[in-house]
């Protein structure tokens, strides 16, 4: 099984930048769909960033035009490139494989761990 590891995370000010990496331990196809997900203090994990088996980024709408997902498959690596960071952003971020089923996206992760904490300071 792949195991993901997010890095990245830290404090900034508003309007500020960060990039976040997720390595993965094993080889991932490069057709294989891949998020970023975060989770705030009290509230639902929610999916920030979808790159497409095909290559197209989706994104939800709290974050679109300030954030990039894109992935280097030689490096087994996905970043989400954070621009113009706002408080709101708080959260824990993760990044997670996914399936393509149904016309829905879903998450392969079994459990979440750690992720990388990201800190927005107004």
């Amino acid at each position: 099984q792949v195991q993901l590891v997010e890095s990245g995370g830290g404090l900034v000010q508003a309007g500020g930048s960060l990039r976040l990496s997720c390595v993965a331990s094993g080889s991932i196809s490069s057709s294989n769909p891949m998020a970023w997900y975060r989770q705030a203090p009290g509230k639902q994990r929610e999916r920030v960033a979808t790159l497409t088996s095909g290559g197209i980024t989706v994104y939800a709408d709290a974050v679109k035009g300030r954030f990039t997902i894109s992935r280097d498959n030689a490096k087994n690596t996905v970043y989400l490139q954070m621009n113009g960071l706002k408080p709101e952003d708080t959260a824990v971020y993760y990044c997670s494989q996914l399936l393509y089923f149904g016309g829905t996206y879903y998450s392969t992760r079994t459990s979440w761990g750690q992720g990388t904490q990201v800190t927005v300071s107004s």
